[in-house]
């Protein structure tokens, strides 16, 4: 058994509406959820495959860090998904930092998280003080280098650069690996 604090604010997220999502993430990663609202613990107890349970407690984290609950469901679609966190608090130095960095790592209307999405092909949530990334080891490393590029004061244009090639890369991977012979 695992224990999970979450905001108090996502757990209507992750209980969802009727309990669906609950019930949703208690079939499908072999888990029971106890949830106690009032102060946002999780327990999260493992009730079947003990390796399809081990995922269990990274869905509730990262729907607590602002996934959506599909987007956190998509950890049990591979064993090598990956849920990641950098807290952006760490490095800030007051409040005023923390906003100035989360804005630039959020983009004018968006646009930045959603190019780190699109070129990385990892989910991510900015929430809080963090930065959660879901995906497979290589676009979740992606997506943090991307973030810490920006974190440390890179131009976005240098950011943007790194991300394509990065994901050159990757689709270029993709093909060799699939690369039809006859």
């Amino acid at each position: 058994m695992q224990h999970v604090k979450i905001p108090q604010d996502r757990i209507g997220v992750l209980i969802g509406e009727g309990g669906e999502t609950m019930r949703e993430i208690e079939s499908r990663a072999e888990v029971r959820l106890d949830i106690d609202s009032e102060s946002g613990a999780v327990k999260v107890e493992s009730v079947g495959d003990p390796v399809t349970a081990l995922k269990g407690p990274d869905i509730v984290k990262a729907i607590g860090r602002g996934f959506a609950p599909e987007d956190a469901l998509a950890l049990l679609e591979d064993e090598l998904m990956l849920f990641d966190v950098i807290d952006i608090g760490e490095v800030a130095r007051n409040k005023k930092d923390l906003k100035r960095i989360k804005g630039r790592l959020i983009g004018e209307n968006g646009r930045t998280r959603e190019l780190m999405e699109e070129l990385s092909g990892a989910s991510v949530s900015i929430y809080g003080s963090t930065f959660g990334m879901i995906g497979d080891p290589e676009q979740v490393e992606a997506a943090r280098e991307a973030a810490e590029m920006i974190i440390e004061g890179a131009p976005h244009g240098s950011v943007y650069s790194f991300l394509e090639r990065k994901h050159n890369e990757m689709k270029h991977k993709g093909m060799d690996y699939h690369q039809f012979t006859g």
